[in-house]
């Protein structure tokens, strides 16, 4: 039995080899479309969801978590380990936090003598997946919790994520990024980088092309790096596989990834941001915190 088991989320997009391999417990978030409840990665997977939402004439709406999931989750991870690290996304953007934190006191009644603490992540998507996967990798080596608590929170002060949409209109309608709004208002055929970190979700730059956007981000992920420096690399995309692998093969070409992969932006999120999302997550090895 480990010391330590991880539980996240879906909105982490961590790919399924991920979580096969280091044994993460995710929690599937729920999707209202079109009067139905979907729970994320088990009712209905990204395809299936952003070919309906193309066609959807009403916008489909994410529902907070109750904390019956989490618990159901901890119950889980509690079979395989002493101790569980739950993360979820900033709170300012989800109630998850919220129902894992309850889901931890409701645990106390069954699992008496497991210690559970929730992680409220300043970055979400994939720069949580990211946080995530860098846990599970300490796990796996037998770390305690003290100390794959101390890797996670490292990484989750250095994680970058920037994205570019193909559309503003679902986040404007979604109330996420509040600049969405007037931009969608104000500017026509514009692909905005977003970025997402510490909490802060805001516009960073407005191209009008996705291929300027793609060259932006290149220049944004050369600024918050070293030469030379290691890479752990998390590329996502709503619904653009070609254009997230040429995103992966430019980064490849131009930066030392010890490790790069190509996620899924699950529909959970990719209601509030529409399909045609392209985005980066990554952190520099050894960087200090």
């Amino acid at each position: 039995m480990r010391k330590v088991a991880i539980v996240t989320d879906t909105t982490a997009c961590v790919p399924q080899e991920h979580v096969a391999r280091y044994d993460i417990e995710v929690v599937p978030v729920q999707l209202i479309f079109e009067d139905r409840t979907y729970r994320d990665g088990i009712d209905i997977n990204p395809t299936e969801f952003y070919t309906l939402l193309r066609e959807a004439k009403k916008t489909p709406t994410t529902s907070s978590s109750s904390p019956n999931p989490y618990l159901d989750a901890y119950l889980n991870a509690s079979r395989r380990a002493e101790s569980i690290l739950c993360f979820t996304e900033p709170s300012r953007f989800s109630a998850m936090f919220d129902s894992a934190k309850v889901a931890m006191e409701m645990a106390r009644e069954t699992l008496q003598d497991m210690v559970i603490e929730v992680l409220e992540c300043t970055t979400a998507a994939a720069g949580q997946g990211l946080v995530a996967l860098a846990a599970a990798r300490a796990a796996a080596l037998d770390k305690p919790l003290g100390e794959v608590k101390e890797v996670a929170t490292n990484i989750m002060s250095r994680v970058n994520l920037f994205a570019t949409l193909d559309t503003l209109n679902y986040l404007a309608k979604s109330g996420r990024v509040p600049q969405a709004a007037a931009l969608v208002n104000s500017l026509l055929n514009i692909k905005p980088i977003f970025t997402l970190n510490h909490s802060d979700a805001h516009t960073v730059a407005l191209p009008r092309t996705m291929k300027s956007a793609m060259n932006r981000m290149l220049k944004l992920i050369e600024a918050e790096v070293s030469p030379k420096q290691p890479l752990h690399v998390a590329v996502m995309h709503a619904d653009a596989l070609e254009q997230a692998n040429s995103l992966k093969n430019r980064i490849i070409s131009q930066f030392e990834c010890q490790e790069i992969f190509v996620t899924e932006f699950t529909p959970v999120m990719g209601a509030h941001t529409g399909p045609g999302l392209v985005g980066v997550a990554f952190y520099g090895e050894g960087t200090p915190a």
